[in-house]
């Protein structure tokens, strides 16, 4: 099964879970009177928008390389991490302004309805499968070293952390009494600022990504032992790397004996390509440009 196939089953499979979700928890908020629950039927539906974006974005990015794209269409995965990131937001700026509301409401002296207990069990459902699919998605994302994958995955896991504030706020405010009605308009805030924070985090790595942002340091200087690791190559500089999607990019200046023949330097070349490539994925682009130096300058 190819790596798009792969990441589509995945990707389907959270869908038919977000459907089904998202169903169940908008007719528990409005039968169970939950504000709480009908703002996490909110994220799931947030979810199941991300799931349509992952399909659509991954299909693009498996294209090859073409005449308009050397590179290849990896960025489109970018993209796709970034609207999901975007979604959350948008999920999230909606669950705390009606979650505030709601509290403002019950501070100027409204009395709140009591959740009723569907909205519990439905939380309690959706904490349960919003896991059990975080740890599907995050593992085949791992395998697939699929950032968008990934992503989704931790959208999953936001969901079931999400679910766990609702379920506190609705079995509070059911157990304590009337006075405690306000923990469900809580709960949903609370809920509205985690997805910020796993929104925010989704944006920084992908807009890193959209605006060619260097490889960690460590990996670079691992990229550096790894070309330092040939005896005949000297002084690697000028070292660039970025994102491409799924696939990372290396370009780096090396000097050689410039009295080699340019058949042996071609060779070393390609031999330092290959050695990077089995480190970091068989689709990562390196260029190196190689450098002479006099006979009497180079040392071993």
């Amino acid at each position: 099964m190819t790596r798009e196939r792969q990441i589509y089953k995945v990707t389907l499979v959270g869908t038919a879970g977000n459907v089904a979700l998202l169903t169940f928890k908008f007719i528990a908020g409005v039968m169970g009177h939950s504000s709480a629950m009908i703002a996490d039927a909110v994220h799931s539906l947030s979810d199941f928008v991300t799931d349509l974006v992952v399909l659509v974005f991954v299909n693009i990015s498996a294209k090859p390389q073409d005449t308009s794209h050397d590179y290849g269409h990896g960025k489109f995965e970018t993209i796709a991490t970034f609207l999901i990131g975007l979604a959350l937001v948008a999920a999230a700026t909606g669950i705390i302004v009606s979650g505030a509301t709601k509290l403002a409401d019950w501070l100027g002296g409204t009395a709140l309805e009591a959740p009723g207990w569907i909205a519990l069990w439905a939380a309690l459902l959706s904490i349960a499968i919003k896991e059990l699919l975080y740890q599907y998605t995050v593992r085949q994302g791992r395998q697939l070293d699929s950032q968008v994958m990934i992503a989704n995955a931790w959208h999953h896991r936001s969901d079931a952390l999400s679910s766990i504030g609702t379920a506190v706020g609705i079995g509070g405010a059911i157990w304590l009494g009337q006075r405690w009605t306000v923990l469900d308009p809580l709960a949903s805030i609370i809920v509205g600022g985690m997805l910020v924070r796993v929104a925010w985090e989704l944006l920084k790595s992908s807009i890193g990504d959209l605006t060619e942002q260097s490889l960690p340091a460590e990996t670079e200087q691992e990229i550096i032992q790894i070309i330092q690791s040939f005896p005949d190559v000297q002084e690697p500089h000028n070292l660039r790397t970025r994102h491409i999607g799924n696939r990372i990019a290396i370009e780096a200046h090396v000097r050689m004996d410039g009295q080699l023949p340019l058949q042996t330097v071609h060779e070393r070349a390609t031999t330092i390509e290959r050695k990077l490539k089995d480190r970091f994925g068989s689709a990562t682009h390196v260029t190196l440009h190689m450098e002479p130096i006099k006979r009497h300058e180079f040392t071993n």
